[in-house]
């Protein structure tokens, strides 16, 4: 018995933020998502390295989410806004995930990006217990990382949304006088 596809093309996106944090170097944060819950599944397709993100709410404000989802992700509240991408980037999940991720739902994600300048401590990011233990831990780790290394570091089916990131954030890390 073979099982059918869902048709992609009658599937909508989800509606989400994605935030590029950039320290006081212009390197941008890096978190690597544990494989347990990986909504996705970006560990098993490559790479579990990515920048936060998470879906919007019905009402919400993508600024407000954007905020929200950097709290509950890596517990960071110490950012000022740096910019917005000009338009919304897309990507796609692999056949393979259709219909099974995302609750089988969404073809994949249509993201609102913002980059914020961190300007807390270190000590400041917790991705083991974000929010202070209130919320589940959807990173096992994290690194600063140069924004134009971002891309090939990321999972192959989300590089093109991310070179997009790179390209509308491109001037940010020339922004920072400590290099």
């Amino acid at each position: 018995m073979t099982t059918s596809r869902p048709d992609r093309d009658a599937m909508p996106y989800r509606d989400c933020v994605g935030i590029a944090v950039f320290n006081a170097h212009g390197n941008v944060f890096l978190g690597h998502r544990k494989s347990e819950g990986d909504p996705d599944q970006s560990a098993a397709h490559g790479s579990a390295w990515q920048m936060p993100q998470g879906g919007i709410d019905k009402g919400e404000d993508p600024l407000r989410a954007a905020l929200r989802e950097l709290y509950e992700e890596t517990s960071i509240t110490s950012v000022s806004l740096l910019a917005e991408a000009p338009e919304w980037i897309y990507y796609d999940l692999p056949d393979d995930v259709l219909g099974q991720a995302f609750k089988g739902k969404y073809r994949g994600q249509r993201q609102r990006w913002f980059a914020f300048a961190f300007t807390g401590p270190d000590s400041e990011i917790d991705v083991e217990a974000p929010g202070g233990g209130k919320f589940k831990p959807e990173f096992d780790g994290w690194r600063w990382e140069k924004l134009s290394r971002a891309p090939a570091l990321i999972v192959p089916f989300k590089r093109p949304a991310y070179e997009k990131v790179a390209e509308a954030f491109g001037d940010i890390p020339q922004r920072f006088t400590h290099v």
